[in-house]
């Protein structure tokens, strides 16, 4: 058996999660992938893949296993590379996976740019809203808000989610403008619901003297989807509380007005993070410091991204309790709960 073969089998059959894909890209019968699994896990003695009739997963020793391989294959292609012509364009498949509304916003309008500068690299971009293991779902890097998770990530920090409470003019005109926080006891909320945590309405948070205070808000209205959440805002049916990015378009334009910024909730960090053993991929390396560019350049990330600090490997600052609508939230678009 050519195990330097059987492990790109093994790698691409856990990176398609599926048998018949990883032939059909590898250009091998399936049959023969099928028997290379079964040779390797014989070679090994262990089970690497715990196989259904709808789907693959990786048990332990498969995960241990997988990411050497992809830590080896990775030196084999740094070392090939380094022998090449420096000036050709990295290639080849870059799975990335990002909130829905961070890429429907901000990536995917900018991906032009990175076809340009690297047409040869095959973008799988998933927007999930579910926490991601990137061994498990073979997933290259993350762009996440929050602190990792796992001493097996690195992390570059890229900018700052900054929460923003807000209104519609007709909502200030009809109902005015709550000038403190006990001034909500006399408005209205559009309130967020995810089916991630199973919660129903819950609290919004504010900051006051660095510390959250969780405030209950009234509101007629509660909604489980992001842009339904900012329409019904925008529609004045209540005060709404949504990252900035999502909301400084209609901020310009006067279609929202902010309000109760002295007591905003803290800020947490935006990072776009991988497995350790990926750095030396030219592919990852690329994407990291192009998504850092971006988010830097954005105009909807102006002022949100922190100044400077685009270190290597971020001390990211400690989590910060987040209220339950924003935490609701945050948890549908993947964030507290990721398992990175």
């Amino acid at each position: 058996m050519d195990r330097f073969q059987a492990m790109q089998v093994f790698t691409r059959v856990v990176e398609a999660n599926s048998f018949t894909m990883a032939a059909d890209t590898l250009g091998l019968p399936r049959s023969t992938i099928t028997t290379t699994i079964q040779a390797l896990e014989r070679q090994l003695r262990s089970r690497l893949l715990n196989r259904t009739t709808r789907r693959l997963s990786l048990t332990p020793d498969g995960a241990s296993y997988y990411e050497r391989c992809v830590r080896i294959l990775a030196d084999v292609e740094d070392a090939e590379a380094s022998l090449r012509d420096t000036t050709q364009s990295p290639r080849g498949r870059l799975r990335i996976d990002t909130l829905p509304s961070m890429g429907r916003l901000i990536l995917i309008p900018a991906l032009c740019d990175f076809h340009t500068r690297y047409p040869d690299i095959e973008l799988a971009i998933g927007m999930s809203d579910r926490p991601i293991d990137l061994v498990q779902d073979a997933v290259d890097c993350v762009v996440r808000v929050g602190e990792l998770k796992g001493p097996t990530l690195v992390g570059r920090r890229i900018g700052t989610l900054e929460i923003v409470t807000c209104a519609a003019p007709s909502y200030i005109e009809r109902r005015g403008e709550p000038k403190t926080i006990q001034d909500l006891d006399q408005h209205q909320a559009v309130h967020y619901f995810s089916r991630a945590t199973g919660t129903g309405v819950q609290d919004w948070s504010f900051s006051v003297d660095d510390k959250p205070v969780e405030v209950s808000v009234n509101g007629i209205i509660s909604v489980n989807d992001s842009e339904a959440y900012l329409t019904c805002g925008l529609q004045g049916f209540g005060l709404i509380q949504l990252p900035r990015y999502m909301v400084t378009p209609y901020l310009q334009t006067g279609e929202l007005r902010e309000v109760l910024t002295p007591w905003a909730p803290a800020p947490m960090p935006i990072s776009v993070a991988y497995l350790y053993n990926r750095h030396l991929s030219p592919r990852v390396r690329v994407f990291v410091d192009w998504v850092s560019e971006l988010f830097q350049k954005c105009p909807r990330m102006r002022d949100c991204t922190g100044g400077t600090g685009f270190s290597p490997e971020c001390a990211f600052a400690s989590q910060t309790k987040s209220g339950s609508t924003i935490r609701d939230f945050l948890v549908h678009e993947g964030v507290e709960e990721a398992t990175f």
